[in-house]
């Protein structure tokens, strides 16, 4: 017998079969590990200019600096919407918020919801959980407070945090007098400032999955920097005196961010000191621009939080994956929020749903090149005496957009190459491509006027 026919003659011994057959087993499993963890922090009305690294000189985010640093900077992502849930709506189902039945703000009091979680949304966990993840959100919900939407019954196997759309104290912990506090479905009352309780149970929940085989995703929403302007007494007095001269309003929210920012610091250290942050996916964004009338900027950028400019939809964003996307990168490639979810399931090797509109950037963040020219709608429907239940919008294409900033004011038009600060309204004097953005977004308002957005009558 040649040597050349010795391997395949031992191949055929029994002994050697379960060898090999074990060894399969051990390079699947292998295989199987090698999907990603996926961490998804979402911020609440951080303001493009509010992080150190988009430009601010007031306060320091060393950690979020950091996260920035380690992965891919985006400097031209969109939030879905200039408000909370939409937003949220919009990253956890993939596609534009007023497609699944969330084109507003989801609140306590029916006389001012706008929004109904539609039940076809097939929110992130759910394709996650396909591929084997266990999936667990922390902090903010706020689609929707009671079944059957909540997070446990739209696929997240655990929750810890709160269910409405703000809290009126960071201590208290109520909105409206209702506690709106759970862990799954138990009512809890914990003790401590929000942001604290967020990330002591974000590192709980990375220490416990810190021996299990399973890959896991996390969403972490923090309520901070969002109103009120709560920061704990000792941050607040460090930052006055460090900065001279800062405004009382300035510093509380200089404070908030910086404490926030030393939470989510603490949260990579722990995937660190676990050994986790090397296989994990960390997304970080914001859900809207930042809240001007509390102290929040927006950078260069026109307007904040509410309004369809710039400043009120563009948000800071990172992604970060040891190993996958090189560190120091920045791109300007116009993301939405509702990319996070296809972006989320490439990594994960996951089937993405048929109806979802957006696009996975995960080819831009393992550097290779990507273009597509996609329209791009921004809607909310807002009730109260300044809206009064009425839609307002943006619209881009390419280099313009289409803005619609309130109900009752004619629509604009800026080319935002070379008007960034949308400043010059163009629309009498380009009045055919006025007429087209009008027409598509038409289209649009089409499509999402067969999707109900208020609780079916029983």
């Amino acid at each position: 017998m040649s040597t050349l026919d010795a391997p395949c003659h031992r191949i055929n011994n029994p002994r050697m079969k379960s060898i090999l057959a074990l060894v399969m087993v051990c390079l699947l499993s292998m295989f199987a590990q090698a999907k990603p963890n996926i961490l998804i922090i979402l911020v609440d009305d951080l303001g493009y200019g509010d992080l150190s690294c988009y430009g601010a000189k007031d306060l320091k985010t060393p950690n979020i600096d950091a996260l920035m640093a380690d992965g891919m900077r985006f400097d031209s992502f969109y939030a879905n919407c200039p408000v909370c849930s939409p937003t949220r709506a919009a990253l956890l189902s993939g596609t534009y918020p007023d497609l699944v039945g969330v084109p507003g703000v989801i609140r306590t009091h029916p006389q001012s919801n706008w929004g109904w979680l539609s039940k076809k949304a097939v929110l992130l966990p759910n394709p996650l959980k396909a591929v084997g993840y266990h999936t667990a959100i922390i902090g903010k919900w706020h689609l929707g407070l009671a079944s059957p939407n909540t997070p446990n019954e739209r696929g997240f196997d655990y929750f810890k945090g709160f269910l409405c759309d703000m809290i009126d104290d960071y201590y208290k912990h109520r909105r409206h007098g209702i506690n709106y506090f759970r862990e799954n479905e138990k009512e809890i009352d914990p003790r401590g400032h929000a942001t604290d309780l967020f990330t002591t149970w974000a590192i709980d929940y990375l220490n416990n999955r810190k021996l299990s085989k399973k890959p896991f995703f996390i969403y972490l929403a923090y309520n901070a920097p969002h109103t009120p302007i709560q920061p704990p007494n000792h941050w607040y007095k460090k930052v006055k005196t460090r900065e001279k001269g800062i405004s009382d309003k300035r510093a509380k929210l200089v404070a908030l961010i910086e404490h926030l920012d030393e939470g989510i610091g603490d949260v990579v250290a722990t995937l660190k000191k676990n050994d986790q942050y090397e296989n994990t996916l960390i997304i970080f964004t914001s859900d809207n621009g930042g809240q001007e009338n509390v102290g929040g900027t927006n950078g260069p950028h026109r307007g904040g939080k509410q309004d369809m400019y710039e400043g009120g939809i563009k948000v800071p964003t990172c992604a970060v994956w040891n190993g996958h996307i090189k560190p120091g990168g920045r791109s300007n490639l116009r993301g939405l929020s509702m990319d996070i979810y296809p972006t989320a399931c490439e990594a994960a090797g996951a089937k993405v749903p048929e109806y979802v509109e957006g696009v996975s950037i995960l080819p831009t963040l393992l550097g290779q090149p990507q273009k597509f020219q996609r329209d791009m709608v921004f809607v909310r429907r807002e009730g109260g005496a300044k809206y009064n239940g009425q839609d307002y919008h943006a619209f881009r294409r390419g280099d313009w957009k289409l803005v619609h900033n309130s109900p009752y004011e004619p629509l604009e038009l800026y080319n935002l190459a070379e008007d960034p600060l949308e400043k010059n309204n163009m629309a009498s004097r380009t009045p055919k491509i006025f007429n087209e953005l009008k027409s598509a977004l038409r289209k649009h308002y089409q499509r999402a006027g067969q999707v109900p957005w208020q609780r079916p009558v029983k």
